[in-house]
């Protein structure tokens, strides 16, 4: 009679196996495994800092084109659900930031040429504040905001 834990041990033991010769044959290494993150955007003060960082501009446009969905009233800072979605042509990326967090920016997505320009997360905020999204279209650069009232904090409230 086969064990099928005993199969399923092995078969990860034989995994775990070879990706440490891999790594230590030199043919992976945390820099081609890991993604890479643009440090000074995300660890700005300020959200103008951190969208020069980012993007390489502060100068947002607003437009009703983009849409934030977030709780009016999040029950636990630790844990806000943001979507953020456009009918845009031609986004690359989307950022969401919450502006009264002490290091704002929460996270940024490069989408692909034919990437529908929809995200979702699960983000932190310290107390209640603007949740905004930028979304690099084109050239340009367009900004949305929804306020959020948080009644726990979560960044260590």
């Amino acid at each position: 009679m086969i064990d099928p834990k005993r199969r399923i041990l092995l078969k990860g033991s034989l995994a775990a196996g070879t990706i440490g010769v891999a790594v230590g044959a030199g043919l992976l290494s945390p820099s081609l495994v890991l993604a890479n993150w643009n440090q000074a955007a995300f660890q700005a003060k300020d959200l103008p800092e951190a969208l020069k960082n980012l993007l390489g501009s502060d100068v947002t446009e607003t437009s009703d084109d983009i849409k934030i969905k977030a709780p009016d009233i999040a029950e636990n800072g630790a844990v806000v659900p943001v979507t953020v979605e456009t009918d845009m042509e031609d986004v690359k990326s989307i950022a969401i930031i919450a502006s009264a967090n002490q290091t704002p920016l929460i996270a940024s997505f490069d989408l692909g040429d034919s990437a529908v320009p929809f995200v979702s997360t699960r983000i932190k905020m310290a107390k209640t504040a603007d949740v905004v999204a930028v979304v690099q279209a084109g050239d340009k650069l367009y900004s949305g905001a929804k306020e959020v009232k948080v009644t726990i904090g979560g960044c260590g409230g």
